[in-house]
């Protein structure tokens, strides 16, 4: 496997023609940080050259992970440099600058997300259908180029300032279609990324689920699932039904759109490009509509940042405090400028707080640094304090910020009126500014909740584990593969090498029986020719015996006939008798001779026809048991072979089981981890909801005193006043009485008149202080029977959740299960399938090799036959009786010598009767 480049090296042509060489520090300028994560930063900054308001988004590339870190940014890069679309974020350029690459994108106003959160209150549904349109042209766009978004949401649906809409933050983006990673964020994420890694991949019908959960978030402020923990959230989406709109007069067709795009199975859910047609699509004149709505948050956050100045320029012209100043100037939201309505609740802030510190697959969530203005130096340059926030983004890679461009004369106009002179410190050049929608107190108090929330750092770290798990089952899977293909080389190469060994013998075998056939052949020759040299010697012994044996006769006869011709014959007679005595004898002799000669020449001829038809059934035997011991040695070959296959078949089928065993393991023990850690996060989540519920009741106890101590001078201000009255009644009923009262009996009388107004007094007293123990007791018990009410409330809705995930993971689990036997089942179906094939393929080479030896031998046979009856058909074209040849040809002789002997025999005996049947008596 090669190794990765070092990151930062741009020696690769194809990686350095994505980045610039310049300086990006003497290209742009004005730079402010506008939004925060684990990537980096991003911020506002103007392009010194052309004065062009660009985004820059700073990402390092040092540290843990660096390798991970530089391929995303590659990634990203090469996707931003392929979009060339009006409602996908524009592509500026990169640069590289101190192990930091700098990503220029163009500047928008802000997302949707941002304008819900400056009105608090839903989207129109005008304004909802106008965002969808031009929202699905760029997803539209996105498919066709076969990408995918992964985290379609309304924090990354931007706003520019002509009322287009942009997609962006692709970090989590695919560049290939289908994908199977766990990427997104949670409550926006399709059931089928959910189950990707289990059941498979998803194409880009996973961004039309995020546009419809994007729009119950634009209806409904919040997207469905949202105050339940993220990984519970997951379970739900992937388990139950579908979410729907809630409440609110929605339109049909809205309630048809967002039902289209949340069908659950994703065949049955329609593409960005379908959706375009949609009637709840194609009703609005989006620019208009646009442009309205970034118009009137622009005069609400006019009007909250005006509020927000006045605010704090009366408290420093009064000198207060630091504390009082900040506690003085929070304002949470725009309900005083902007009309509530139904959807704005009571936990909006909670809502908020927790929209931004959720994380996506590729980022993390921004942790917002605003720069506030001091209150010394606001004091010392009365100038306005300017609000800079960042908005934190609901996922993604970063949440662009929602801001206006300021009149020219806003600012000034309030420093130079508080201050009673023209503004000090005030560049004009800067004047269209942006500013934020939210106040430095809501910034910090969400920058403070992100810096102590569970949700970020373990949805990170169960990302992180899932990615993990990812990568192993695919290192896993490419190792078996590597593992299978290296299994299945070495069972071809041997099987490939036996069968060259095979042919190597078979052809060794030929060469070895075509040695036997010549040397057979040879021999044949050999002997027929001895055949032939020894049956002539033994012709040529017979006519010499015969010559002297006739030679002997004549001289026999020739004595026997002078003696009798002696004795009774005169000698011409006798002359004439000898002489035709001679005559017969040589005439006989010629005759016998002629004979012989025939007779040795039959015989030759049919004992050399009986020789060659008895070599020829030799050879033709020799040629059989050649061929049977050849067709003996394929069989034996083709039974090895098979065996060696259905060897490699058990061995292939062992380390198939083996290789799923592992798997299945392996995603069990992932599964178990991944069970724990959602487990984990689900308990501390609980504990980090607990202790938010004990922090929220002890900051009620503390501030009760507060409003207790108000109510109790109150009440004592009435009592003082009772006080008051009745010492005028007192007086004036003992100046009464005093007139009309002896001088002598006065001082009695006052006396009494005292004793009895302590005494009513002592009793008003007591009926106030009974007042405030009364209302202090009932303050208490009310309150604390609303805390013991939330207390258990929480409690029990934590329990049930966790009760839940506890249920959706033995779902899971059991499902699991049935996948690892469906996966079992299948191989096994595989491999009898294959064992079956195999099976068959070895019973049609049996039969084609039965079928091949039949056909052989049926030959060979065929053969033997034509050349016999070719022989026979010779043999009768040259007189001679093929049957009596044939019946010759099939006697047994051991050797040569033993034919020999038989011609021998033969040829004496005929010899003899020749010779006797001419002799004269």
């Amino acid at each position: 496997m090669p190794s990765l480049p070092k990151p930062g090296n741009l020696k690769d042509p194809e990686v350095a023609g994505l980045f610039s060489n310049d300086d990006p520090e003497k290209i742009f300028g004005d730079l402010r940080e506008i939004g925060h994560g684990s990537f980096g930063a991003v911020y506002f900054a103007r392009n010194n050259i052309t004065k062009e308001v660009v985004a820059i988004k700073k990402m390092s590339y040092n540290g843990k992970g660096s390798n991970d870190k530089w391929q995303d940014i590659i990634k990203e890069v090469k996707f931003l440099r392929q979009l060339k679309h009006r409602n996908t974020i524009e592509y500026k350029g990169c640069f590289i600058k101190e192990h930091t690459a700098w990503l220029v994108m163009e500047y928008c106003l802000g997302s949707a997300s941002d304008i819900i959160e400056v009105h608090k209150k839903p989207l129109k549904e005008v304004e909802i259908s106008a965002i969808c349109q031009d929202g699905l042209e760029g997803l539209s766009y996105l498919h066709s180029q076969g990408k995918i978004h992964r985290d379609v949401k309304a924090g990354n649906i931007l706003l520019t300032e002509n009322g287009t809409v942009k997609l962006a933050d692709f970090g989590s983006a695919s560049l290939i279609c289908p994908a199977n990673s766990f990427v997104g964020t949670p409550y926006w994420m399709a059931p089928e990324v959910i189950l990707a890694m289990d059941e498979g991949q998803y194409d880009g019908k996973a961004d039309v689920w995020s546009l419809g959960i994007t729009c119950i978030e634009m209806a409904e402020r919040k997207p469905p699932l949202f105050n339940m923990n993220a990984m519970s959230a997951l379970y739900h989406i992937a388990q139950n039904d579908s979410p729907s709109l809630a409440g609110g007069e929605w339109s049909d067709e809205f309630h048809n759109f967002v039902d289209a795009c949340l069908q659950k199975l994703p065949k049955d859910r329609p593409s960005a490009t379908e959706l375009l047609n949609h009637p709840f699509v194609r009703k609005t004149r989006r620019s208009d509509v646009i442009l309205e709505l970034i118009q009137r948050t622009k005069v609400a956050v006019k009007q909250l940042d005006n509020l927000q100045y006045r605010r704090l320029n009366k408290l420093i012209m009064n000198g207060g405090n630091e504390e009082s100043l900040l506690e003085g100037t929070v304002v949470t939201n725009v309900e005083d400028l902007v009309p509530p309505d139904d959807n704005s609740s009571q936990d909006g802030d909670n809502l908020d707080s927790k929209s931004d510190s959720l994380p996506s697959q590729h980022s993390n969530t921004a942790s917002s640094q605003s720069s506030v203005a001091s209150l010394s130096q606001a004091s010392q340059n009365e100038e306005p304090i300017s609000f800079a926030r960042e908005r934190h983004g609901s996922g993604g890679g970063f949440e662009w910020p929602s801001f206006t461009h300021r009149s020219a004369s806003y600012s000034p106009y309030l420093a130079s009126k508080a201050s009673g002179g023209s503004p000090r410190g005030f560049d004009p050049s800067m004047a269209n500014n942006f500013a934020t929608i939210r106040t430095t107190s809501i910034v910090q108090k969400q920058i403070k909740e992100h810096e102590r929330t569970n949700d970020y750092r373990n949805f990170t770290v169960y990302k992180r584990l899932r990615k993990t798990h990812q990568k192993e089952l695919q290192t896993m899977e490419s190792r078996f593969k590597a593992e299978m293909e290296e299994h299945k080389q070495k069972l071809d190469r041997e099987y490939d090498n036996l069968r060259q060994r095979f042919f190597r013998e078979l052809e060794k075998l030929k060469a070895q029986h075509i040695s036997e056939l010549d040397k057979q052949s040879k021999n044949t020759q050999a002997q027929e020719r001895k055949f032939l040299r020894d049956v002539h010697q033994n012709h040529d012994t017979e006519r010499r015996s015969l010559a002297e044996q006739m030679k002997k006769n004549y001289k026999s006869d020739k004595e026997k006939m002078k003696k009798g011709l002696e004795t009774s014959t005169p000698k011409k007679e006798r002359d004439d008798a000898m002489k035709n005595f001679k005559e017969t004898l040589t005439r006989k002799k010629r005759d016998a001779e002629f004979r012989l000669e025939k007779h040795q020449k039959d015989t030759l001829e049919f004992n050399l026809r009986a020789f060659k038809r008895r070599k020829l059934l030799q050879y033709h035997k020799l040629e059989q048991k050649l061929a049977q011991e050849e067709i003996g040695q394929r069989r034996a070959q083709l039974e090895y072979e098979h065996s060696m296959l259905v060897r490699h078949h058990e061995s292939t089928q062992d380390l198939e089981y083996k290789h799923l065993a592992a798997l299945q393991k392996m995603k069990d023990e992932q599964l178990r981890k991944q069970h724990e850690t959602e487990r984990d996060n689900q308990k501390d989540y609980n504990l980090c909801a607990e202790a938010d519920l004990r922090k929220k009741h002890a900051l009620e106890v503390k501030q009760q005193p507060r409003s207790l101590r108000a109510k109790e001078i109150q009440i004592r201000k009435q009592f003082n006043e009772a006080v008051k009255t009745q010492q005028r009644q007192y007086k004036a009923l003992k100046d009464h009485i005093l007139q009309n009262t002896p001088k002598a009996e006065q001082k009695t009388v006052v006396k009494k008149l005292k004793e009895e107004q302590m005494r009513k007094l002592a009793a008003l007293g007591d009926q106030y202080e009974a007042s405030i123990a009364e209302m202090l007791q009932q303050q208490n018990v009310r309150l604390d029977e609303t805390q013991m009410a939330d207390a258990i409330e929480l409690r029990n809705r934590l329990h049930q959740e966790l009760e839940l995930l506890i249920a959706y993971q033995s779902k899971i689990k059991m499902h699991t299960e049935e996948q690892h036997k469906r996966e079992r089942k299948v191989l096994e179906e595989r491999v009898s399938l294959r064992r079956a094939l195999l099976e068959q393929k070895m019973d049609e080479e049996r039969l084609h090799f039965d079928r091949d030896e039949q056909d052989k031998r049926v030959m060979l046979q065929e053969k033997h036959r034509e050349e016999l009856n070719n022989f026979d058909i010779e043999t009768t074209r040259m007189g001679l009786n093929n049957v009596e040849v044939a019946h010759a040809s099939e006697e047994q002789v051991d050797d040569d010598i033993s034919i020999r002997g038989s011609m021998l025999s033969l040829s004496g005996s005929a010899s003899s009767n020749s010779f006797t049947s001419h002799t004269p008596l």
